[in-house]
């Protein structure tokens, strides 16, 4: 049973269209908890606020609070609410459990921030960077989690954990940044396994990249 939660005890800090943001989103509304959204103003500098510093002094989103603690970095918040709140919804059942998924939060802080969600930044906020090799590192990776989700339901095997959540958004709004996933057949079946769970919430789509 969940725990009893005040209206909008938990609060997090966001940017309504950064990944990073909405898989924290997502796991808290599959685990169906009251939770207050505070948009920060990333294109006014509302990051760099003495305020926000004080809440996480790298000025990222997301930060998620829970009374006093404040919590930065959407795979550490993912481990946090889960833990505290999931009521052994996502506990792991060995050790190479927790190992493999550590090893897909650092995929999805590595090749997969560097790879999909860098492509989507270069077209949605024309940040610079050379797009032809960050697109060729997307679908690398694409490659390979195609290649491992074949025969698999979910990252971990049969049920969903933190690695799908941590790894699902960049890859889903991946086209965004001009990487196509029609040639990724087991990916795009593991994402449709995704959106079709109970209580799923999407991030917003994003305008389109320019062709």
């Amino acid at each position: 049973m969940l725990p009893d939660l005040p209206r909008h005890s938990l609060r997090l800090h966001r940017f309504a269209l950064s990944g990073h943001c909405h898989r924290v989103e997502l796991l808290l509304s599959l685990l169906d908890l009251p939770w207050q959204a505070l948009d920060v103003d990333l294109a006014g500098g509302q990051q760099r606020s003495p305020d926000f510093l004080a809440l996480n002094p790298l000025g990222q989103v997301p930060v998620l609070e829970d009374g006093p603690l404040a919590l930065a970095d959407s795979n550490a918040i993912l481990v946090y609410l889960a833990r505290r709140y999931g009521g052994g919804r996502f506990q792991l059942e060995s050790p190479a459990l927790e190992a493999e998924q550590q090893r897909w939060f650092s995929i999805a802080a590595g090749p997969l921030a560097s790879g999909p969600a860098a492509a989507r930044v270069f077209h949605l906020f024309g940040r610079p960077l050379d797009i032809h090799a960050v697109r060729r590192s997307a679908h690398g990776l694409f490659r390979m989690m195609d290649g491992w989700l074949a025969g698999r339901d979910f990252l971990l095997g049969a049920s969903l954990s933190l690695a799908d959540i941590a790894c699902y958004t960049y890859t889903a709004h991946a086209p965004e940044g001009g990487v196509q996933l029609d040639e990724y057949p087991a990916l795009r079946a593991w994402l449709a396994r995704i959106e079709a769970l109970p209580r799923f919430v999407p991030m917003p789509a994003s305008p389109r990249p320019e062709a």
